[in-house]
């Protein structure tokens, strides 16, 4: 069975470390540090088989070079990201095979953040980088409105009981805020709890179920009339639309005071 190691690093990221323990070799997402990922390595005696990147910010990125000083391994990303050393560039519904792994990975391309934004999506998990995030979603730097429900749409068809492996630590945050707009969803309200107790002891919160993304998520959720009503009560006016609804969501979320 597949091994996910998480790595802290910065401030709230995380690296994720994918080792299948019968060779004892990996496979790492998103190193946007070397040092914490070659400690890791080194203390669990792991061979590092292959790169992955989501997509092209620093704080996803910045290991790379350091870690191919010390081993030669294949750099995967999306085809239209400016990464730098990359070496095998994916598109929509290609097929991942990672030998070292013995699993496949579906590609997603899930423009927004960035416009060539990737998911690795197998093996029931799902690498998303800063597009959808426990409790949350990411800012759109780069795409649209329209572009970021697009790809959040495509993540939250998959399967139930995906685990859902996120780029940063922002659960409680995303929750907070999340309250605010579904005040009476008890789901989310219970999360928030069980999510602030674990927090303050220290734990991670991701990866988490789809399941529950999709009962406690606004950013997955703009289907829901109790959410349609929060956003047009935000905004003065009436919204027609799930894209309306989303822009006017993820606005108030750039402007939330914690």
């Amino acid at each position: 069975m597949l091994q996910v190691y998480r790595i802290p690093a910065f401030q709230d990221n995380y690296i994720w470390l994918l080792v299948n323990p019968k060779t004892k070799r990996g496979v790492v997402v998103d190193p946007g540090d070397a040092t914490p990922v070659l400690a890791t390595i080194q203390e669990n005696n792991i061979t590092l088989a292959d790169i992955l990147i989501t997509h092209h910010h620093a704080d996803h990125t910045g290991g790379i070079a350091e870690l191919l000083a010390h081993t030669k391994i294949p750099v995967y990303g999306c085809y239209r990201e400016p990464i730098q050393h990359l070496s095998h560039p994916l598109k929509e519904q290609d097929l991942l095979t990672l030998t070292a792994l013995e699993i496949t990975f579906k590609i997603l391309e899930i423009p927004g953040h960035t416009l060539g934004h990737i998911a690795y999506w197998g093996d029931g998990k799902l690498f998303c980088g800063d597009t959808l995030f426990t409790g949350g979603c990411g800012r759109i730097f780069e795409g649209t409105a329209t572009q970021m429900l697009s790809s959040l749409t495509k993540l939250k068809n998959l399967p139930d009981d995906t685990l859902v492996y996120c780029g940063h630590e922002y659960t409680e945050a995303n929750l907070r805020f999340a309250l605010t707009v579904e005040p009476h969803n008890q789901k989310i309200l219970q999360r928030y709890n069980t999510v602030k107790e674990e927090r303050s002891d220290g734990k991670a919160t991701v990866p988490s179920p789809l399941s529950l993304e999709l009962e406690t998520n606004p950013f997955l959720r703009t289907h829901i009339p109790e959410v349609k009503k929060a956003a047009e009560s935000y905004s003065g006016t009436a919204l027609s639309n799930e894209t309306d609804i989303f822009a006017v969501i993820r606005n108030w979320k750039n402007n939330f005071s914690y």
